[in-house]
């Protein structure tokens, strides 16, 4: 009986998915990335299996769960079989509701900022790595322009101007106003450096024999960029943003915490924490909550862009 031909080496993409099964902490950060990802599209389900919502001020419109000064009356910031995480301090309202959509406004802003970041990073950084000359030297500019603003500061200033110029005064901002700006400021500042990764990655590819075999048979520069050199960069790409989700979650947190972010009643990490270090000595719970979901989800997202780039890297799995 003939011996069975040795098997035939694997791709790139099968070795790395190998390499990320035997990594035992990233796939833990995986089921936890998947778990709040879940939560979040199915917080409506969860929020009427629990009988709750975020918006409702239970604490006013029941009597006996909040003192006359607002503070939940019960142990634990309120906690009890019928509020798993208790209540807000003042509103009233319910915690483990507010965790619930709080992963929705985070995921949101985080997800469509990523996406823009991804395509704007792509485009440049593997058009101007193969170009280069002028386009690299303009492309140079504008990203060390970019690099020089303070992004916080831009958007501290930017946020009342933009309530001013759309909004009518005494109204409120709109939910999809407060989501674009956030987004579009994420998205302007931070494809930045993704495609300057590109960039060196393609100028490094171009030189190679797939390329050089491709001109040689008449391929015009759009074939050559879509066709050799995209598939090529997805390992950075990927990386890439696994590792900035989680930066944008806790940013938009923080501008949120500054009262330029999400505003109300659009439930929101930042703006719970905020709201919990008003009340941290009289009801320390509510701040607790948000604080370790964030910490949770950022922890996670990072264990799993590690994990992400080391199976990803050849000379790591070695």
């Amino acid at each position: 009986m003939a011996d069975a031909p040795p098997p035939g080496p694997r791709s790139p993409l099968a070795a790395a998915v190998g390499a990320f099964r035997r990594d035992r902490l990233g796939l833990a950060a995986l089921c936890v990335v998947a778990l709040f990802a879940l939560l979040a599209l199915a917080a409506p389900l969860v929020a009427a299996a629990y009988g709750k919502n975020p918006t409702e001020h239970y604490g006013q419109n029941e009597p006996g769960l909040l003192s006359p000064e607002g503070l939940p009356v019960l142990p634990g910031g309120g906690m009890s079989g019928e509020f798993w995480f208790g209540l807000e301090p003042g509103l009233g309202r319910d915690v483990f509701t507010q965790l619930l959509y709080g992963i929705r406004t985070s995921l949101l802003v985080a997800g469509a900022s990523v996406v823009v970041i991804a395509v704007l990073g792509v485009v440049l950084g593997v058009t101007v790595g193969y170009l280069s000359g002028l386009a690299d030297r303009v492309f140079t500019f504008v990203c060390d322009v970019l690099l020089a603003f303070p992004t916080l500061l831009l958007f501290l200033a930017l946020s009342p101007i933009v309530q001013t110029r759309f909004v009518d005064p005494g109204e409120n901002e709109p939910a999809w106003m407060q989501f674009t700006v956030l987004v579009v400021i994420f998205a302007a500042f931070g494809w930045v450096p993704l495609a300057m990764v590109l960039r060196t990655t393609v100028r490094s590819l171009r030189t190679r024999e797939f390329v050089a075999a491709a001109r040689a048979m008449g391929a015009s520069r759009r074939h050559i960029v879509l066709r050799e050199l995209l598939p090529n960069v997805w390992a950075p790409v990927l990386v890439h943003i696994t590792i900035a989700l989680p930066g944008i979650v806790t940013a938009e947190a923080a501008l949120s915490f500054l009262g330029v972010g999400i505003s109300e009643p659009i439930p929101d990490w930042g703006r719970m924490i905020a709201r919990g270090s008003e009340v941290f000595y009289d009801d320390p719970t509510y701040m607790v909550f948000p604080g370790v979901t964030i910490l949770l989800f950022v922890l996670a997202f990072n264990l799993l862009g590690d994990s992400v780039r080391d199976a990803l890297d050849p000379r790591t799995r070695r």
